[in-house]
């Protein structure tokens, strides 16, 4: 059994916000993470106890749930019946992003920790 804090600290998820690569796609919400990132240097607070308010609850809201999911061709192929010649974008909400990327450090760490990837 693992033992999994559901409460997010402002240190990581501020630590997560700036690891945003600036120039990608809008997610749904039309956030560029740029303007995220200085955004939430005044919500911080409120954001780290809404996100955790998620993770203990066990409730997301909707709009947090969907996505769009966009298929592109890659350049120069030769045969474009096969599925290898496209590559999907998902474009999601921000903070989507941001507990996922969350979500993922934590199931990464417990994985080391109990040797599961060996």
């Amino acid at each position: 059994m693992f033992n999994i804090s559901p409460i997010i600290l402002i240190e990581k998820i501020s630590k997560l916000i700036r690891s945003l690569l600036n120039r990608k796609v809008l997610g749904l919400d039309s956030i560029l993470n740029k303007v995220f990132k200085v955004a939430v240097l005044i919500i911080i607070k409120d954001l780290a106890e809404a996100a955790s308010y998620y993770f203990t609850s066990g409730i997301i809201l909707e709009s947090l749930k969907e996505s769009i999911t966009v298929v592109l061709r890659k350049e120069k192929k030769k045969d474009y019946s096969l599925p290898g010649s496209y590559r999907l974008i998902t474009l999601e909400n921000t903070l989507v992003k941001v507990l996922e990327k969350h979500v993922a450090n934590i199931i990464s760490k417990a994985a080391e920790e109990h040797r599961l990837l060996l």
